[in-house]
């Protein structure tokens, strides 16, 4: 029986060197940053590569997914999965919890933020749609990988914990910036400003403790203030 060892055609979405390389950037470093979880959860080399993974290339997918302009990336291009892949060893084979690696996880956790962030937002406009969506995509693109793997480890995703540290904000912020610059004809700038702007943010807040605003219960009122409970003049 004879086989067929052709490759298969597949149209590939659009997508710029610029855009390509700081999304493969970003799976990199997603990828390490998620693996490190199935760390903390003592883990064997499959929870490495499964969080990693997703991690690493579920925002994108999502992405391209909702974008509706082909197949995912990461399904098409094999550096996805080989970035995704060598982050996640990365994790498992180099000690980056303790030590120096505190700090260069925290830095890596900005860059890749932003870095997520802005490829979402290329993307988007890129396949021609609307400003507006391309700012929601890349909240998109920074947030769901990690939306995944924080359900697959069965935490509050951290976009909606009121922890110190502004995460949906400052990719929103790096999408504002990228946005900007796009718009005015720089798209070389929107890169690299909308990870600046991000991934600074992102550790400013951190520096400081800042957080968005959380709802505080009011303490209910006595029964005689209530409405109905007021004692009337003897």
């Amino acid at each position: 029986m004879a086989f067929d060892l052709t490759v298969p055609v597949v149209t590939e979405e659009v997508i710029s060197l610029g855009t390509l390389i700081v999304d493969l950037v970003g799976v990199f470093a997603g990828s390490v940053l998620g693996a490190l979880q199935a760390e903390r959860r003592k883990m064997d080399l499959m929870g490495y590569l499964v969080l990693g993974l997703v991690s690493g290339i579920g925002g994108g997918i999502i992405r391209d997914t909702l974008l509706q302009a082909g197949p995912p990336l990461a399904l098409v291009r094999p550096g996805y999965l080989s970035m995704a892949l060598l982050g996640s060893l990365a994790a498992f084979l180099f000690e980056l919890r303790h030590g120096p690696g505190v700090k260069l996880l925290a830095t890596l956790d900005a860059l890749t933020l932003g870095a997520f962030a802005v490829a979402g937002t290329q993307r988007t406009l890129e396949v021609g749609l609307h400003p507006g969506t391309a700012l929601m995509m890349g909240v998109i693109t920074a947030a769901g990988g990690g939306i995944v793997r924080d359900v697959l480890t069965r935490q509050t995703p951290a976009l909606m914990r009121a922890v110190p540290g502004y995460y949906a904000t400052a990719a929103l912020a790096a999408s504002i910036v990228c946005l900007a610059f796009s718009q005015a004809g720089h798209p070389k700038l929107a890169l690299l400003g909308g990870i600046l702007v991000g991934g600074a943010l992102r550790l400013v807040s951190l520096r400081f403790g800042w957080r968005l605003p959380v709802k505080r219960a009011r303490p209910p009122k006595p029964p005689s203030q209530e409405p109905g409970n007021r004692e009337g003049p003897p």
